[in-house]
């Protein structure tokens, strides 16, 4: 898809929703977003994309970078049984991304809502988050509030849970 970014920013300003935006060198792991020194601007979030052992249900899971995530309890939570990581192949069919780009603002392009999201409860207490418009290039830094407004408008469900 052409300028993902820009689609971000164009559904963020249609919203009235104050967004503050870091460009910086690709970045492919959450070690390479500490090395650019952004986490004043506001917590960083790790996204995994993962999927049930059938392939059935998807799942993305928005969490604090330093959060410790325990696959196994993960899928007992979820009632997903065994979780895995999916594939690229996936990530693209369902939300049009690139490994090393997987955010909440991906859910913009599951049309067919085949992928359920959850965030770390915590997450909703921090002054301003950092996620990737889509690209690996740049960091959008938004409150937890304009976030789930943003996901709203794709009538998308923000489900919280305790990681």
């Amino acid at each position: 898809m052409e300028n993902q970014k820009q689609r971000v920013y164009d559904a963020l300003d249609k919203l009235g929703i104050k967004y503050e935006v870091v460009e910086h060198e690709p970045v492919h792991t959450m070690e390479d977003m500490d090395r650019l020194g952004l986490p004043e601007k506001g917590t960083l979030c790790k996204n995994l994309f993962l999927r049930d052992s059938k392939g059935k249900r998807h799942f993305l899971v928005t969490a604090d970078e330093k959060t410790k995530i325990d696959l196994k309890a993960l899928g007992r939570t979820l009632g997903a049984g065994t979780l895995s990581f999916a594939s690229e192949e996936r990530l693209e069919k369902y939300l049009g991304l690139k490994q090393g780009s997987v955010s909440p603002f991906g859910l913009m392009n599951d049309t067919d809502h085949a992928v359920e999201f959850f965030i770390d409860k915590s997450l909703s207490r921090c002054k301003s988050l950092g996620i990737h418009p889509l690209e690996n290039t740049a960091t959008v830094f938004l409150s937890f509030k304009d976030l789930d407004k943003f996901l709203w408008n794709f009538d998308v469900d923000v489900i919280k849970i305790k990681l």
